[in-house]
């Protein structure tokens, strides 16, 4: 059986909706686990469409929350597979609220799911290798290389790492903690 290879762009899915007065916090703005919420799902269409298979969201990568948004905004989601491992994809989103009085636009987050394909019976399952088209699509593959190398590398370091040697407590006394019962 050869492998089968799908486009970025065969991924891609876009999502709005209208920002209620529901959706916000204490201050005003709208929460942000709405917008997580929000993002799962979305993360959850993309990676499904592009494998075909449901879908489980393995970690949430990045979140950057970058300007608030408003009550009355059009929230716009714009996804799609940046890369593909073995069964896992990392979906990238971005986000924009729209004032849709005036039309100012802003980038309000933008966030990498690493989601996982599942067949039936809950076992991971390949997923379509990944047909890059251009520069944009390049760049982000190579960013998630960089992403899961960097993940790796601290991983290892928290396996190695001895928090209570003389080295690491001494270098804690810079920060605003106390250390008790050392």
């Amino acid at each position: 059986m050869s492998e089968f290879f799908k486009t970025v762009k065969s991924s891609k899915i876009t999502i709005s909706e209208l920002m209620l007065p529901s959706h916000t916090n204490f201050s005003g703005k709208i929460h942000g686990g709405y917008i997580l919420s929000l993002l799962d799902q979305i993360a959850f269409a993309c990676a499904s469409k592009f494998s075909g298979h449901y879908c489980v969201t393995a970690s949430v990568d990045t979140v950057y929350f970058l300007n608030p948004i408003e009550v009355g905004e059009l929230v716009t989601m714009k996804a799609s597979v940046n890369y593909v491992g073995k069964s896992s994809m990392i979906i990238g989103i971005r986000v924009e609220s729209e004032n849709i009085q005036n039309g100012k636009v802003k980038h309000c987050n933008s966030s990498y799911f690493t989601m996982v394909a599942k067949d039936e019976n809950e076992k991971s399952v390949l997923v379509p290798g990944l047909i890059l088209s251009n520069d944009q699509e390049i760049k982000r593959f190579c960013n998630c290389i960089k992403q899961i190398s960097l993940k790796k590398e601290r991983n290892q370091h928290e396996e190695i790492f001895d928090y209570k040697s003389e080295t690491s407590l001494e270098n804690l006394k810079s920060y605003r903690i106390k250390l008790e019962n050392f």
